[in-house]
């Protein structure tokens, strides 16, 4: 299977969310809809903002990078799950495990980042607002997001090297629908305390670093907020941050459930459920928030349509 590893196991059983065939089917069909509308709607969003002068804006660019995001993240995980849905054939080869662990890595781990800076956008727009358009410029923003996928995608890459060095004798049996970490470790016959070492201190500055971001980012947001005189102004104020507040809510508020649970048979089972929340569903609600809470992205969502409906 490659230098420095000597596995027997070339391949994979993914048990997925279910063994009954009735609600397999059941579940291709939503699931189907749900990746349609995330690719609808995270391929929408940045079409509007590039398509619209106006929304040439820091906030938009960043809403733009989340949607490619949430549309790589999804198409890590989605279409395999499709597939095994449809024909029953839950395989995969380990050089596709060690594959679909990196993408979907790389993606969650830039999320993180990606949030934190988003935050701090919000923090520099409200708190020093004169000052807005000269501290975050393009060539800031740019160094932002490139930031955040270099962070996201060397973290995914030292996890996913770091599977080289083990063997795996069988069981072969995943009990997910994708190639989760915790759950292939335990199917290694080599010592992973290395492998649980870096997964655990290097996740944990990911998730600390961004969150310090976002709590010391909103804790000034907060203060600022309050000072300001009138509820109008408030009120307009905290519009600008509640989209990005939801959505960072949902995707530390999902990964947060799964790592609290205790780790049993049982639970792996509701695992898988609420896994699919991170996964499938909060990169479909992403782009409904950002314009359902946004009136320039509402006008502008609307002038597309108008324009698609009469050409």
């Amino acid at each position: 299977m490659g230098a420095g590893n000597q596995s027997s196991v070339s391949k994979f059983i993914l048990l997925g969310l279910t063994s009954d065939r009735d609600l397999q089917a059941l579940l291709f069909f939503l699931f189907l809809a749900v990746y349609i509308f995330t690719l609808l709607g995270n391929s929408l969003i940045p079409v509007i903002v590039w398509g619209n002068p106006h929304l040439h804006t820091p906030m938009y660019f960043f809403i733009s990078q989340l949607s490619f995001l949430d549309l790589a993240f999804s198409t890590a995980i989605s279409p395999k799950m499709l597939v095994d849905l449809l024909t029953g054939k839950k395989i995969i080869s380990f050089y596709g495990c060690i594959t679909q662990i990196y993408f979907f890595s790389s993606c969650a781990s830039t999320e993180f980042f990606l949030l934190a800076v988003m935050a701090f956008d919000r923090y520099v727009a409200i708190c020093d607002p004169l000052l807005y358009t000269l501290t975050m410029d393009k060539s800031l923003c740019v160094r932002l997001v490139v930031g955040s996928f270099i962070g996201g995608f060397l973290h995914a890459l030292m996890h996913a090297s770091l599977f080289y060095r083990l063997d795996f004798c069988g069981p072969n049996v995943i009990n997910h629908f994708v190639c989760d970490i915790p759950v292939l470790l335990k199917l290694s016959c080599t010592d992973i305390s290395i492998n649980d070492l870096v997964r655990f201190v290097f996740s944990a500055l990911v998730v600390a670093t961004s969150l310090v971001v976002i709590f010391v980012s909103y804790s000034y947001i907060a203060a600022t907020i309050l000072r300001i005189g009138n509820k109008a102004g408030r009120r307009r104020a905290a519009s600008t941050c509640i989209s990005h507040f939801t959505c960072t809510f949902l995707f530390y508020g999902s990964g947060f459930l799964m790592e609290m649970r205790p780790h049993s048979r049982s639970s792996e089972e509701q695992n898988k459920v609420i896994a699919v929340i991170p996964s499938l569903v909060v990169p479909a609600l992403n782009p409904l928030i950002y314009t359902l809470r946004n009136n320039e992205a509402k006008k502008a969502l609307r002038k597309l349509m108008y324009q698609i409906l009469h050409f």
